[in-house]
């Protein structure tokens, strides 16, 4: 595989116009996801007839899915490529691995990758938090609602300001600098944010209390019917903050049926508190070694 070079802005277009034209659904995907985590993965892109293929440096090479018309690719001419030979595919859509898998017999090992596997919601269900499966999600939004005197606000540029101060007050409670994950996210939060009037389908909002910025996050329109929380940040010394924070986002968004909540990557405590949500199912990926 040659021509690659960094993802950046200025494709921004073409890429879109290529992933829409893909299926693919994986968060992973989302050109804001793409972007924004572009420097901490050395993330790097080829345009070659019709697809991107894109190429993780860091920590260590790695490949993720083409995106672009998949459907009709040959992917026996495509993989007799030497530089696709030896390499292992990640976050690949779990369709796209059993088309590869069934044209290309003998040439791969496919497994499950459930680690990265993306969630998904039921908006109107985060939104009503009705019956006994989010009996402890609502009593907290109720005891949020109760006990603060809170204002949901749409975040855009007037408030960028804002929430990257409160993202470095969260990150000074949490000590993001001893934390890998979290000192990575960090960069990555501020980048997205300082670029939000560039980054198309952009959203976001903010809780405020008593003129404090106390909750924000930063979503993204993915599709006509999908939506993705790439970032969710509150202060914790606010009870239900975080219940809260998600349901008055998505009722200002009812607009999507569908909410992406990204993967837990493994993470026992990330994935029973996305469990706890109750998802309405997901989008499935695997790991490819080629061989």
């Amino acid at each position: 595989m040659a021509g690659f070079e960094p993802v950046s802005l200025d494709r921004q277009d073409r890429y879109r116009e290529l992933l829409g034209a893909s299926g693919v659904t994986a968060s992973d995907y989302s050109f804001i996801n793409l972007w924004g985590w572009a420097e901490e993965h050395g993330l790097q892109w080829s345009f070659e007839e019709g697809l991107v293929w894109i190429r993780q440096t860091l920590p260590s090479p790695l490949y993720w899915s083409p995106v672009g018309g998949l459907a009709g690719v040959d992917w026996k001419r495509a993989f007799a490529d030497p530089g696709k030979r030896g390499v292992t595919f990640t976050r690949v859509p779990e369709g796209l691995a059993g088309v590869w898998a069934r044209e290309l017999p003998g040439l791969l090992e496919v497994r499950e990758d459930r680690g990265n596997w993306d969630y998904l919601y039921s908006v109107p269900e985060l939104v009503a938090l009705s019956g006994n499966r989010f009996h402890k999600k609502k009593n907290l939004v109720n005891q949020f609602r109760k006990k603060y005197p809170a204002e949901y606000v749409d975040l855009g540029p007037g408030l960028i300001g804002l929430t990257r101060d409160m993202q470095e007050k969260w990150c000074a409670w949490r000590d993001c600098e001893s934390s890998l994950t979290l000192s990575a996210e960090n960069r990555v939060i501020d980048r997205v944010l300082g670029a939000w009037e560039t980054l198309q389908n952009i959203l976001g909002g903010a809780i405020m209390s008593e003129g404090r910025l106390v909750a924000f996050c930063v979503a993204e329109a993915f599709a006509p019917d999908t939506l993705i929380i790439h970032f969710e940040k509150g202060f914790t010394e606010y009870t239900g903050v975080y219940q809260a924070m998600n349901q008055m986002f998505l009722e200002a968004h009812r607009e999507f049926a569908i909410a992406n909540r990204e993967q837990d990557l493994d993470e026992e405590g990330l994935r029973q508190a996305k469990l706890s949500y109750n998802p309405v199912g997901f989008v499935r990926k695997c790991r490819v070694d080629v061989r």
